[in-house]
Formats: structure tokens, C-alpha cells, sequence
């Protein structure tokens, strides 16, 4: 899947550094932002984000209804943004739990895709499989209005087309 980030300009007119004008720079196909006074480079880097795979005695995948913002109404596995100097793992679990009431420990990695169907943000998501261990099932931080365990085969509408790719993954036996 290519980027349709390319000719995305980057962000910012002025050096965070010393407050000088920034400067288109290309390098190797990406488009950076260089200060010519004193060298900061302003790299536009993807976020990382994780979710948490939870399945019932079924064998059913636990999604979430978004709650606001313009993915409402839409479903998604439980998922949210890695925090700076946080590990993915834990991340991962405290970002479920907000979203869901639950407390889980992580098995491995399910999947690894690019995000790219927002043009102002390209993520990295990793899925990573979980059990429960405790807690009490009902949306927490105001991101899912809803909460339900979903056959991967037959999900709902979804917010994210990489949570596509990881439930037909799912229903395929993988």
C-alpha cells in the first residue's frame, strides 16, 4: 500500500529551536523541514498505536462503538496512542482498560499494518492478542459509547480499514 502522504506539506513555519523560517527540504523521496540557522530537521514521523484482540468462549472478537469525533457510530477493536517513553506492551493494556473497564495480559502480536486512511495522521497500529484477568465490561474514557463481542467474519460498519485486514485475518484461521 503506498502513501498518499507525498505531497502532504509539512506543518510549521518556524524552528521550534530558535524561531527562525523553516525550509522545504527533500531527502530520499520524504519531505522534511530544515532550519537553516542552527540545523533542526523536522521529521514527520508516524504515531503508534495498539489494540488489544479479545476473544469470548465463541471464539467472538470484543469491539467497541466510537463515541465522538468523526469516526462516531463506527466500530473498532479497543485501541489508542502509545504515550512517550511508555512501552507498546503496557500501553497497550492501560489504553484497553480505559476504553473497556478490563485488565488483560498480552499474548503476541497479531498484526502490524500502516494507517493510512487519514491523511493527517499516518499511524502504525500493532494488534497484539489478549485475556482477560478481571475488571467489570463497560465503556470507561468517553471514546466507545458501546461495547459488544462481534463475529470477525460479519463485523460491524468499522471506523479503521486496518481492522478489516486483522478480522478477515481472524475469520481465516490466522
Amino acid at each position: 500500500m503506498s502513501s498518499p502522504f507525498a505531497t502532504e506539506p509539512p506543518r510549521g513555519r518556524f524552528c521550534p529551536d530558535c524561531g527562525q523560517a523553516l525550509f522545504p527540504d527533500v531527502r530520499g523521496g520524504n519531505r522534511y523541514a530544515r532550519c537553516t540557522n542552527c540545523g533542526y530537521v523536522r521529521y514527520r514521523n508516524p504515531i503508534v498505536g495498539v489494540a488489544v484482540v479479545v476473544r469470548d468462549e465463541t471464539g467472538r472478537i470484543l469491539m467497541g462503538r466510537r463515541a465522538k469525533g468523526e469516526y462516531a457510530g463506527l466500530w473498532c477493536i479497543p485501541c489508542g496512542y502509545v504515550e512517550w517513553e511508555e512501552d507498546v506492551r503496557e500501553a497497550a493494556q492501560r489504553e484497553f482498560a480505559e476504553e473497556t473497564g478490563l485488565s488483560v495480559t498480552l499474548g503476541g502480536v497479531l498484526a502490524v499494518h500502516s494507517n493510512f486512511h487519514n491523511a493527517r495522521q499516518h499511524t502504525v497500529g500493532i494488534w497484539f492478542a489478549g485475556d482477560v484477568t478481571g475488571g467489570n465490561l463497560h465503556p470507561m474514557d468517553g471514546e466507545l459509547s458501546e461495547l459488544a463481542y462481534c463475529d470477525a467474519g460479519a463485523p460491524p460498519s468499522l471506523a479503521f480499514p486496518t481492522d478489516a485486514l486483522v478480522l478477515a485475518d481472524l475469520a481465516a484461521g490466522s
